[in-house]
């Protein structure tokens, strides 16, 4: 089955850039890189040198004895049995945290072969760069991580690029969506929570419709996730860490105060126990952490607190395999997932938010008893973002938000439909891959 990733838009924007360099792509284990750039591969190049250092780790011993592209190069158009010509092949090394003297030939091709064209993809580049040995071309490279599929790659997915289209439209227009479509994209969104954008999960489910199939497909991706932890972490005591960190998202997640509270994993625990697991699961692209804005003023970086954050699982659906949510209860809004639910759709708004290219924080006032969930700068402006899981809009947060900084106009997500009103842009959390 075909499944429509952006990240080929990037790609072809890579390759048509004149200053193009040998280009890293990251991202957590399954999340379809390998699939994408392949896809990318056949439609734009006449051939495709591909090297899996997974698959064939004697691969690695030829970077051993030289990591010039002169000497590398012959070789591995014998290896994969195809001539490797400037611009008409793409070069692809996968699993390239593997090794690490492939990653460290990457300079070389950009200083002295620029003009062949290398792509190469990891599942735990981020841990790996972070290790001791690791020679990383810093400025010689172009980096692109890429995630879950979004709610717009899954309506694709599954047949719906007529309700994508007219979404689109009325997001633009602020018009509202006729009621029969609303209520099906809301289906849809609820859908999307339970399978997430997991590709092999979205493909079994656009097959089969059949849940039980995607959450044994999601549990599996879980299981893979807790073996890496324990492959690339040489410390027992760490392993366990960063698991029990890893386990307890949905529970931080079902608390009405969404802090990261370090209690949670275990009673007595401390930042300084605990850091080094968040910090692994963050650069394996597992996590993502979101931070308090100090003050609303750019940058927002430097405007942040460190000790101050929340954080969210990588994809909805393995966040509802991890709580053994029943994709029923998701469908029906189950009340009894009346704690968990807010939780789960700021997990949503985060992850959509991050793939159109936002890096979000939120808001606290200084009493601590207001929060907008996240705030982020669109058009070189900062806006907030309330988010809400159901149809009840009421918000005295974003109000006393909007009095105190008076944006140029804020962004309610929520089961309702479109509409601007009182200069709150009405978002359905179906569009909120349109936020750019």
């Amino acid at each position: 089955m075909y499944m429509y990733r952006k990240a080929v838009e990037y790609l072809k924007n890579w390759k048509s850039d004149k200053y193009r360099k040998p280009l890293l792509v990251q991202g957590a284990r399954q999340v379809g890189k390998t699939y994408a750039i392949l896809e990318f591969g056949k439609t734009e190049y006449e051939n495709v040198a591909y090297f899996n250092f997974q698959t064939n780790p004697s691969l690695a011993r030829t970077f051993d004895e030289d990591i010039s592209p002169e000497y590398l190069l012959p070789i591995l158009s014998h290896i994969c049995g195809k001539t490797i010509t400037r611009g008409d092949t793409l070069v692809f090394f996968d699993e390239i945290q593997l090794c690490e003297r492939a990653v460290t030939s990457l300079k070389y091709f950009a200083e002295q072969a620029s003009d062949y064209h290398i792509i190469a993809a990891g599942s735990l580049l981020g841990v790996a760069v972070n290790r001791e040995k690791f020679a990383f071309p810093v400025g010689k490279i172009d980096r692109y991580t890429m995630f879950p599929m979004d709610m717009e790659e899954f309506l694709l997915a599954v047949g719906g690029s007529d309700l994508r289209d007219r979404i689109r439209k009325c997001f633009d227009e602020n018009s509202v969506m006729p009621e029969a479509l609303h209520r099906s994209a809301i289906t849809l969104y609820r859908t999307y929570l339970a399978v997430g954008g997991m590709p092999e999960a979205v493909s079994r489910y656009a097959d089969t419709q059949d849940h039980i199939q995607v959450r044994h497909i999601l549990e599996t991706i879980q299981m893979d996730y807790l073996d890496d932890m324990s492959k690339y972490q040489e410390n027992s005591s760490e392993i366990k860490k960063t698991r029990l960190t890893y386990k307890t998202v949905a529970v931080q997640l079902s608390k009405r105060n969404s802090r990261f509270q370090y209690k949670i994993i275990k009673s007595g625990a401390r930042a300084a126990e605990y850091e080094n697991a968040i910090e692994w699961l963050v650069s394996a692209n597992l996590l993502t952490r979101v931070y308090r804005a100090e003050q609303i003023k750019k940058p927002l970086e430097d405007n942040k607190d460190i000790d101050d954050f929340k954080i969210y699982l990588s994809d909805t659906g393995l966040l509802c395999a991890q709580k053994d949510i029943s994709a029923q209860d998701i469908l029906f809004m189950d009340e009894e997932l009346a704690d968990f639910k807010g939780g789960m759709t700021e997990n949503y708004v985060h992850s959509q938010l991050v793939r159109s290219g936002l890096k979000p924080y939120y808001w606290r006032n200084d009493k601590g008893t207001r929060e907008v969930d996240f705030v982020a700068v669109l058009s070189g402006k900062i806006i907030p973002i309330e988010v809400k899981s159901g149809i009840n809009t009421g918000s005295a947060s974003l109000n006393d938000y909007v009095e105190k900084y008076d944006p140029a106009y804020a962004i309610r997500i929520s089961e309702k439909n479109f509409g601007f009103e009182n200069n709150i842009k009405s978002v359905p959390l179906y569009a909120v891959f349109c936020i750019r």
